[in-house]
């Protein structure tokens, strides 16, 4: 049987105990009497979180046409640039032939318009990039990820990654 996920909660000192903020959640996913690690949390700039998507979006903004036509949104840019530096997940499918891998492929495809599906032969393989959320990723990786897209983009668009994060700064 699988285990319910605990969603992280807030929690205010009150000099003696954990006080949750959202008591009724906290019921819901405590058990009375268990015993829980409590760290506390690192969290991420808002203002780098902020730069960072902007950047993407300059750098979408500042494709050639036919690099606009393959990535038709930022999301579509930041989503396949993640897949490029690493920050992905894998499936395999191993098909009984290569008919049957383009088949699957093709099916596979609408269900997540930002996925990288590559044949080779009988197998298919689907890349889909890592959520950036707070929830799926921390903070250290979050900041190696983000310098890693940005690296790329920077590239793609033939300036450096400081150039690319200032003139998304000057454009927020």
């Amino acid at each position: 049987m699988r285990e319910p996920r605990i969603h992280p909660q807030r929690f205010r000192w009150d000099g003696t105990a954990m006080v949750p903020l959202s008591p009724l959640t906290a019921a819901r996913q405590y058990v009375e009497g268990e015993v829980y690690r409590l760290a506390p949390p690192v969290e991420r700039s808002r203002e780098s979180h902020r730069l960072y998507f902007a950047a993407v979006t300059e750098a979408w903004e500042q494709l050639d046409d036919a690099r606009r036509a393959r990535f038709p949104s930022p999301e579509h840019l930041r989503k396949t640039a993640l897949i490029r530096v690493g920050y992905y997940d894998e499936r395999v499918i191993v098909c009984a032939d290569q008919s049957e891998a383009e088949r699957v492929a093709a099916l596979i495809k609408p269900l997540d318009e930002f996925a990288i599906i590559e044949t080779s032969g009988r197998v298919v393989r689907v890349y889909t990039a890592k959520s950036q959320s707070e929830s799926a990723m921390g903070r250290a990786t979050f900041e190696d990820s983000k310098q890693k897209v940005l690296d790329l983009l920077a590239e793609m668009i033939g300036v450096d990654p400081v150039t690319l994060v200032l003139n998304a700064g000057r454009a927020a």
